[in-house]
């Protein structure tokens, strides 16, 4: 007997080492992957960041040498301008020159005075004219051969680009477990950047520019043992140091948190994972124990009846009217030898017990409801004709809309009226220590009803549904406004007692 205790030790041992290993090599795999992916990433992203240096660097010479050019084309118009007119007034000059010196050759005295006067008179404007371009020439250059636009020095710019390097990467932050809280299916996670790590938006430092957190389901307390199971997702570009993650449905008994930071380019190493505790009541509907006449589907229960009784005309009517044959009598149901329930007990169980702690979850009626009973039962004190509320052994809060509008709370076969309408969101709260059940209108956050027992036995959650439909939600934590509600029935009970 020894031995074989010793060996089924040694067979555990080894099945643990073995699930470690397999879960390691995942890991790895994982990592392998992420890596080629994460390289290939920032390589695509080095490249983007080049060409986007050259393109400017493109840019910025296209406008250099758009300058150059235009200077180039003011300075030789304005030079073939000079150039125009100084051969304009060079050959006035040569011009005026040739007449003078054909006068100075006549040697008759007469001749020369009649010679000078007849051209002055003829051509005295002309010469006035010829001459002006002469005098008013500026012998003055308009532009130099100098190109003033090239005075740009590129030795700054080339001495950073040769010191060119990666940014920093962040450093992984720090999860301030102290300062998480789940609470009402919702998680606020918080951290502390590492260092001197911190959001400022400058894109050109090494600095956070802003978080990721991932987050997975497990019901394992050990965070290295989750590898393999839920997928982590994944919730990006938070500025600030912490997060709040809605509608989460509890399914499980620990979420798995990570952060990490990431600048312009690079995000960093992910921050040590860190469990949070998320245990809430989980449940479904044991179809095993729904009356042949209700269809089961995922979280919702309909009525469909079997039978030529069972479609009842007039219940499609805006007036119905009572009428026994509106549902089939216990000896006629179908199926009704193997059903756990049968006949008006149009009942079905949840498929998981209470039998110590908190519980909570809700219920929501259907379109074209008709009756519906919401509660908790032992699971033996049902009898397949039993309703709920009308044995020892169940407690409910009973609604309906046939024939007048009630609402009502049953117990042992006793019914309590109850002056409130009927909700559309029903919260029902089960603490089996202190046998405390309450049923709360969500929406208006009020207290319906609440019964005050020992429960002796298991309770399993229980459904009647009559016409129509209903819907649970499950998975849900017991909600914080549950607290005003309960101090306030235990200061009654108390009161009364």
């Amino acid at each position: 007997l020894d031995a074989g205790e010793a060996l089924r030790r040694i067979i555990s041992t080894l099945t643990n080492k073995n699930e470690d290993l397999q879960n390691f090599l995942e890991t790895v795999d994982n990592t392998l992957t992420g890596l080629q992916d994460e390289s290939w990433k920032v390589m695509s992203e080095l490249e983007a960041e080049l060409e986007l240096l050259r393109s400017t660097l493109e840019e910025k010479g296209a406008e250099l040498r758009a300058a150059i050019k235009e200077e180039q084309q003011r300075k030789e118009a304005e030079l073939q301008n000079q150039l125009s007119e100084g051969k304009f007034a060079l050959l006035s000059c040569e011009e005026l020159l040739e007449f003078a010196n054909q006068t100075l050759t006549i040697t008759n005295e007469e001749e020369f005075l009649k010679v000078t006067k007849k051209r002055s008179k003829t051509q005295n404007q002309r010469h006035e004219v010829t001459m002006a371009p002469a005098f008013r020439l500026s012998t003055r250059l308009a532009a130099s051969e100098n190109m003033s636009q090239f005075t740009v020095d590129f030795s700054v710019e080339r001495a950073e680009l040769q010191r060119l390097h990666f940014l920093p990467v962040p450093r992984a932050p720090e999860v301030d477990a102290s300062s998480c809280v789940a609470r009402d299916n919702t998680i606020t996670v918080a951290w502390r950047p590492a260092g001197e790590d911190a959001p400022d938006g400058n894109s050109g430092s090494g600095r956070v520019g802003c978080y990721e957190v991932e987050y997975r389901k497990t019901n394992r307390d050990n965070a290295l043992r989750t590898a393999g199971e839920a997928c982590w997702e994944k919730i990006q570009d938070i500025r600030e140091t912490q997060v709040t993650i809605t509608d989460l449905k509890f399914d499980s008994q620990f979420i798995v948190i990570r952060v990490r930071a990431r600048n312009k380019t690079a995000a960093g190493e992910f921050s040590e994972p860190v469990v949070m505790e998320t245990r809430a009541f989980n449940f479904s509907f044991d179809a095993a124990s729904a009356h042949p006449e209700l269809k089961v589907q995922s979280d919702t229960v309909t009525w469909e009846p079997q039978g030529v009784k069972g479609h009842d005309p007039r219940l499609k009517g805006k007036d119905p009217k009572p009428s026994r044959s509106a549902t089939p009598s216990p000896n006629k149901t179908a199926g009704s030898r193997a059903a756990r329930f049968a006949g008006e007990s149009y009942t079905v169980l949840g498929d998981q017990e209470m039998n110590g702690s908190c519980h909570y979850w809700e219920l929501r009626p259907l379109a074209d409801w008709k009756s519906f009973s919401v509660g908790v039962a032992y699971r033996a004190s049902l009898g397949r004709f039993d309703q709920l509320g009308k044995s020892s052994g169940s407690w409910c809060l009973h609604g309906s809309q046939w024939l007048q509008t009630t609402l009502s709370a049953k117990h042992n076969n006793r019914a309590k009226a109850l002056e409130w309408p009927l909700p559309q969101r029903i919260g029902i709260y089960c603490d089996y220590d202190n046998g405390d059940l309450l049923f709360i209108d969500v929406d208006r956050l009020r207290l319906l009803h609440s019964f005050r027992t020992k429960f002796t036995h298991p309770l399993v959650p229980a459904f009647t549904v009559w016409c129509g439909g209903i819907s649970i939600t499950t998975g849900l934590q017991v909600p914080s406004f549950m607290g005003n509600f309960l101090s306030t029935n235990r200061s009654l009970s108390n009161l009364s007692q």
